[in-house]
C-alpha cells in the first residue's frame, strides 16, 4: 500500500477535476481500485502501488488538459484510464490542441482519442483514406468536419456525400414518396453532420448551389469527380464492384473518405463487402491511408464501448468454435482414407 500526492496548480479549477458530487475522484477510485481525495489544493491516492501509479498517470493527465482549458467529462476520464493502463498515458491536451472545424455554433471541433488523430493526419495526408471501425467513433462527423473546413479554405470546390441504399430489415419499396424521399432516411446521418457544421439554413443554402450533393451511390457511376471532397459512408454494405466504381470516380484535385463497420454488414447472404475486399487490396498503395478504430475511440456513452466489447468476444469466441469444429471434421475426414 502506498499513498501518492499531487498538488494542483493555481488558476485550475479543483472543482472541475473533481466533479459535481466528486463524481469524477469516484469514477477514478472505482476503475483502479484506489482511494482518492482531495485535500487543500492536493489530491492524495492510496492503494497499490501498480494501481496507484496509473492513478497518478491519469490525475497528471487530466490536469494538463485543464491547464491547457480543456472541459473534463467522464468520456475523458475513461479515455485516460484506457490508455494509462495499456501504455503508461496519452495527453489529452495535444489530442485537443488541433482545431478541425468550427460548428455552427461556432464551439470548435477537436480530436478526442489517439484512433480519432491519427484519422486527421491521414486524411491530410491522403487522396483517399479509409476508416474502419465501430459505431461511435467519429469517422462520419470528422470527415464531414474536414470536408466543411476543406470547403471554407477553397482548397475544393463542392462536397458529395454518399452511401449504399441497402435496407437493413426493411424494403425500400415500402416507404412513400419518390427514389430521393426513399434513399433519404439513410442518407439521414450525412445530412446530420452537415447541419451540425453548417446549419440546416446554410447547408440547404449551398445545396441548393449544387456546391453540397447528397445522393445514393448508384448516382456515381459515370462521373469524375474533380475538385471536391467525396465522402462514402456505410462502405461496409458496398459490393467489391462498387466500392471499384466509387474509387475509380476520383478526379484530380479531389480527395475521397471511406468509412464503414465490418460487423455491421447488411448486404445479402453470400454478396462479399466492397469494404472488406478493398482493405485486402489497397493496403500498401501509395497515397491511400488506413486507420483502424476500436472500442476505446468510441466517444458515445460509455455503455456502448460496453457493447462493443461484449459483441466482439462472442464473435472471437464463435470464430473459436467454428475453427475447432472445421478441425475436427478434417481429421475425421482424415482418419477414413
Amino acid at each position: 500500500m502506498v499513498q501518492i500526492e499531487i498538488g494542483i496548480e493555481p488558476g485550475i479549477d479543483a472543482r472541475e477535476l473533481v466533479g459535481a458530487f466528486d463524481e469524477n475522484l469516484k469514477l477514478l477510485s472505482k476503475s483502479l481500485g484506489v482511494s482518492v481525495r482531495l485535500g487543500d489544493r492536493t489530491l492524495k491516492i492510496s492503494g497499490e502501488e501498480d494501481s496507484a501509479e496509473k492513478a497518478r498517470s491519469v490525475v497528471n493527465i487530466l490536469l494538463g488538459a485543464l491547464a491547457h482549458g480543456e472541459h473534463i467529462d467522464e468520456q475523458k476520464i475513461l479515455y485516460a484510464i484506457t490508455m494509462a493502463q495499456e501504455n503508461g498515458g496519452v495527453d489529452l491536451e495535444l489530442l485537443g490542441d488541433d482545431c478541425i472545424a468550427i460548428n455552427s455554433r461556432g464551439n470548435p471541433i477537436k480530436t478526442k482519442t489517439l484512433g480519432q488523430k491519427k484519422y486527421i493526419e491521414a486524411i491530410r495526408k491522403n487522396t483517399i483514406v479509409f476508416g474502419i471501425g465501430p459505431a461511435g467513433t467519429g469517422k462520419t462527423y470528422l470527415a464531414v468536419a474536414m470536408a466543411v473546413t476543406a470547403l471554407r479554405n477553397k482548397e475544393i470546390s463542392r462536397i458529395i456525400l454518399t452511401r449504399p441504399a441497402v435496407e437493413a430489415g426493411e424494403k425500400l419499396g415500402f416507404l412513400p414518396g419518390d427514389l430521393q424521399n426513399k434513399v433519404d432516411p439513410y442518407l439521414r446521418p450525412l445530412y446530420d453532420g452537415m447541419y451540425e457544421m453548417m446549419g440546416a439554413e446554410g447547408f440547404l443554402k449551398n445545396q441548393e448551389r449544387g456546391v453540397i450533393e447528397v445522393a445514393p451511390l448508384a448516382y456515381m457511376r459515370g462521373r469524375t469527380l474533380d475538385n471536391a471532397f467525396i465522402i462514402l459512408d456505410e462502405a461496409q454494405n458496398t459490393t467489391p464492384e462498387q466500392m471499384k466504381m466509387f474509387l475509380t470516380r476520383i478526379g484530380f484535385g479531389s480527395k475521397a473518405i471511406v468509412t464503414g463497420d465490418v460487423t455491421q454488414i447488411d448486404l445479402p447472404d453470400g454478396k462479399s463487402s466492397g469494404l472488406k475486399e478493398a482493405s485486402r487490396i489497397l493496403r500498401g498503395v501509395e497515397d491511400i491511408g488506413f486507420c483502424e478504430f476500436s472500442e476505446k475511440d468510441v466517444v458515445r456513452h460509455p455503455l456502448v464501448q460496453r457493447i462493443i466489447k461484449a459483441y466482439e468476444k462472442y464473435e472471437q469466441e464463435r470464430e473459436r468454435r467454428r475453427d475447432r469444429g472445421n478441425n475436427r471434421h478434417r481429421n475425421q475426414s482424415g482418419g477414413g482414407n
